[in-house]
């Protein structure tokens, strides 16, 4: 289990991590602003991390950028549509609970969304204690189907018991710690942005006055890499960080 977060200094990012340590993070694509202001209202008073895009190719971006909870998206989008969005999503073999947005007369394409790998799907308009229960379900959902241990090499992460391990050697990590090692590990080969972990972990803009990601990851590194042979935390000059077995 990860210990208390005793960090000197940090009492407002610790705050915000608590925050994002209780809540999920979803993503909504839907292009009429007020619709998507509506929704993203509505789950934000649920204590949920919503981000919002009215862009169909945007949308499919952040959704492969960041491990979301839940994906809820609208069929008919600019630059590309819902279901092309599903489709990519899936073919990324990306599991996230998905809900899709449609017109009552779109019987079509619901079904289309459905045999495309959707979760679930809410027709226009919608009763918004619906919607929060949809979301509710396809949360429980999730978890229920969430995968088991990340494992890259000898380092193990079980997200059911927050347990690290590596060479079988459990590492004590901090809350934060714990949350910026399970991105990187579900981000395996994959270069991560400042603006990227910021976002995810801390649930808040990137700052580029202050070190405090870097400072993390070098807490990370040293009680993962510290003494090995072998270094999984690789700093990408200029871009960010990525986590790798050379």
């Amino acid at each position: 289990m990860p210990e208390t977060e005793t960090a000197p200094g940090d009492c407002e990012a610790q705050v915000c991590y608590n925050h994002t340590l209780v809540a999920m993070r979803i993503l909504v694509i839907e292009d009429e602003t007020k619709v998507g202001c509506f929704i993203k209202r509505a789950l934000e008073e649920e204590s949920y991390a919503v981000d919002m895009c009215e862009d169909g190719a945007k949308g499919l971006e952040m959704a492969l950028a960041t491990n979301y909870d839940t994906i809820i998206v609208d069929l008919m989008l600019p630059s590309l549509s819902g279901l092309d969005i599903l489709k990519a999503i899936r073919r990324e073999r990306i599991q996230t609970p998905i809900l899709i947005l449609t017109a009552q007369s779109q019987v079509d394409q619901r079904v289309k969304g459905l045999d495309a790998g959707a979760d679930d799907y809410l027709t226009k308009p919608f009763a918004i204690d619906e919607l929060l229960a949809r979301i509710r379900a396809l949360l429980r959902r999730g978890a229920t189907d969430s995968p088991g241990v990340l494992q890259i090499d000898d380092l193990m992460l079980n997200p059911a018991t927050r347990e690290v391990t590596r060479g079988g050697q459990r590492i004590d990590l901090t809350l934060k710690e714990y949350a910026l090692l399970e991105y990187l590990m579900r981000h395996t080969g994959r270069v991560l942005t400042r603006p990227m972990i910021s976002e995810h972990v801390w649930n808040q803009d990137f700052d580029t006055f202050t070190n405090v990601i870097d400072v993390y990851v070098n807490y990370l590194r040293n009680k993962i890499d510290r003494g090995r042979t072998k270094k999984l935390i690789h700093t990408i000059r200029g871009s960010g960080y990525m986590l790798k077995a050379d």
